[in-house]
């Protein structure tokens, strides 16, 4: 007998989640209908139902095909993924797993990430206006996340340069040195063949708020195709964030990850903040007006 999900899910059965996403169990905002703004939401599997990342990258198709069509309105898809390495377009060799642990190749942009129990991920699939506006929509999905961690009292921003939402480190001369060593001598900065993979926890991105570095707490990878987007953004709730000690996250070398849990210090599970996520995403995507970017 299969295990009850945790976090709280009541889950689809398996017949249902074979459906296509469009029939799937879904909220809307009233009066949504196809072809229309509104944003509906379609929850794909959670805890023991997580969906592997490959049958999702397939729904995905599904339902941008569906909403280039017209045939339903703009979607969220919402999910967890077993533990699962992707890697978009412009992912380096030397920042994959070195001990050959497979990784997914994606058609988003970005580089390499991971995701798996603990992380709630949402792949929003918008009809936008050409030409598209990438950042426009990229910043939309920032703020949204923004909202979501300040409404649980955790302060975040965006870093310039740096997509995706960030829990700021200390000034660098305030943090703690790394191995006895001024940070004026910080390998990962002074030597290009650093690899902080053969080096331990000391410089683990997992590790990164205990040396009070800047840390990401949520990851966004887009990809828009025919005007329609496609992947969206990861957001970690309670996960096991060792599992990025195994990569170079979004191939950045000096900074690391957590989760609201680690930040807060208390469990945060993905059910709690499903329904805070899907309130901003709606206030944020369907009171925007998006405009076709200026060439």
């Amino acid at each position: 007998m299969a295990e009850a999900p945790p976090r709280g899910f009541a889950t689809p059965s398996d017949a249902a989640q074979k459906e296509l996403a469009v029939t799937a169990v879904t909220t809307a905002s009233p009066g949504a209908a196809p072809g229309s703004s509104a944003l509906r939401y379609v929850h794909l599997g959670f805890g023991a139902d997580a969906v592997d990342y490959e049958e999702a990258w397939q729904e995905q198709r599904r339902v941008h095909a569906a909403r280039f069509a017209d045939e339903i309105p703009d979607t969220c898809l919402l999910l967890e993924h077993p533990p699962v390495y992707t890697a978009g377009r412009r992912t380096a060799d030397n920042e994959r797993p070195l001990d050959g642990t497979p990784v997914v190749d994606v058609d988003r942009g970005g580089k390499i990430t991971w995701h798996g129990p603990g992380q709630l991920v949402g792949y929003p699939i918008l009809k936008l206006p050409r030409p598209v506006d990438v950042i426009a929509h990229v910043r939309r999905l920032e703020e949204a996340l923004l909202r979501t961690c300040a409404e649980f009292g955790l302060e975040t921003t965006r870093v310039e340069g740096r997509s995706g939402v960030w829990v700021l480190g200390d000034p660098v001369e305030q943090r703690p040195a790394l191995g006895g060593l001024k940070l004026d001598f910080d390998p990962r900065l002074a030597d290009e063949e650093f690899d902080a993979r053969l080096n331990g926890p000391e410089y683990a991105p997992s590790n990164a708020g205990q040396r009070r570095e800047d840390r990401k707490l949520a990851a966004i990878g887009v990809r828009i195709a025919k005007g329609v987007t496609m992947h969206g953004f990861s957001l970690n709730c309670d996960p096991d964030n060792t599992w990025f000690d195994r990569i170079v996250p979004c191939g950045i070398r000096d900074a690391g990850v957590t989760s609201l849990s680690e930040e807060l210090g208390r469990d945060v599970p993905i059910a709690e903040v499903l329904p805070v996520i899907e309130r901003h995403l709606r206030e944020v995507l369907e009171s925007a007006v998006p405009l076709p970017r200026a060439v």
